[in-house]
């Protein structure tokens, strides 16, 4: 059986100021039925809701991953519209640690908000899906800016990979597409 996450809500306090505040971070408004207000996060198949007595949870009390291609770009778009983002933190072996990952894996690197009632965004950066976790069948990219860094990552790594044959890959499209198709799923990538 196919199920796919549509939609989450979150407790808030005031609608008009939470409906504000989502709007400044240049998630989309769906339509929907009066009682309810629903954003959609650029890119995401998932939404979110809230509304006047629509949740039983406490506002301030919901806590969401964004997932995200450059975390670096997504902190520096999210403080220039007016929004205040925590410092990056990374996974080490005994917890987290101040700064960006050194190595700028996946699900490593992050960094979090809170929208005015307090419900926190934690932004997680991820260029390289685990295995399993993405249909290995369709590989797809929800937004331009996914698919440049993609593309950044894959000529790097092409650079790479012409630099150890020491020639020029007249082939580098197909190269690029197996990269990223395979990066994305989780799978051994090309040297």
């Amino acid at each position: 059986m196919d199920v796919k996450l549509e939609v989450m809500v979150i407790p808030v306090s005031d609608v008009d100021r939470a409906k504000e505040f989502y709007k400044r971070l240049g998630w989309r408004l769906d339509a929907t039925p009066p009682f309810v207000v629903q954003f959609t996060p650029p890119g995401s198949w998932c939404s979110v809701q809230f509304g006047k007595n629509f949740s039983s949870g406490p506002p301030g009390s919901a806590k969401g991953y964004l997932i995200v291609s450059d975390i670096v770009a997504a902190r520096e778009q999210l403080v220039a519209a007016g929004i205040e983002v925590s410092d990056f933190v990374h996974l080490g072996p005994a917890g987290l640690l101040n700064g960006l990952d050194p190595e700028r894996r996946s699900y490593y690197s992050r960094a979090s908000f809170s929208d005015p009632d307090g419900n926190v965004w934690l932004l997680q950066e991820i260029t390289t899906r685990l295995p399993g976790r993405v249909d290995s069948v369709t590989t797809n990219f929800t937004s331009a800016n996914d698919l440049a860094t993609a593309l950044r990552r894959a000529a790097a790594a092409h650079g790479q990979h012409e630099a150890r044959t020491g020639q020029a890959d007249k082939n580098w499209p197909d190269w690029y597409a197996e990269y990223m198709v395979r990066e994305q799923n989780g799978k051994e990538l090309p040297q």
